[in-house]
């Protein structure tokens, strides 16, 4: 199981930014679509970039921005952000089920070139949704000491 801040609920064009160490709130963004699935990222880790590990929490629930909630890794969408790696985990609520399949990668990548489309100079690459065992994998590397 791993622990995630809830930064965004699903449908909401709101993101809620915090300092990822401190769980401090910072401010809020609007965004230019809404986010398919709660987004937040996952306590005790830093990736590459220096921040928490990214994840959309793949339900139907309502997720309070602000609240922590455990969950299970399923798989692992391979993002690029001009050029340095960003992947993003994909968890579900403990006892729901779901397929991370083509038809969730196809609405991902969607979502994202919607939101990235709005900022030109940047290079986004979105690749596949590789097994959960590569989720626990890159979880496992990007844990802090």
């Amino acid at each position: 199981m791993i622990k995630i801040c809830i930064q965004v609920d699903a449908g909401s064009f709101e993101k809620n930014l915090y300092n990822e160490k401190t769980l401090e709130y910072k401010e809020t963004r609007q965004v230019f679509r809404p986010y398919p699935y709660p987004y937040g990222f996952i306590l005790g880790t830093t990736a590459a970039e220096g921040d928490n590990v990214d994840c959309y929490i793949i339900t139907h629930d309502s997720l309070k921005p602000g609240t922590i909630v455990e969950c299970e890794p399923i798989g692992l969408l391979e993002q690029d952000e001009d050029g340095e790696v960003d992947h993003k985990v994909l968890a579900v609520l403990p006892g729901q089920d779901v397929e991370a399949g083509e038809e969730l990668q196809q609405e991902l990548r969607e979502f994202i070139r919607a939101v990235f489309d709005q900022y030109p100079d940047r290079v986004v690459r979105i690749g596949h949704i590789l097994p959960r065992e590569a989720a626990l994998a890159h979880i496992q590397a990007c844990r802090d000491a």
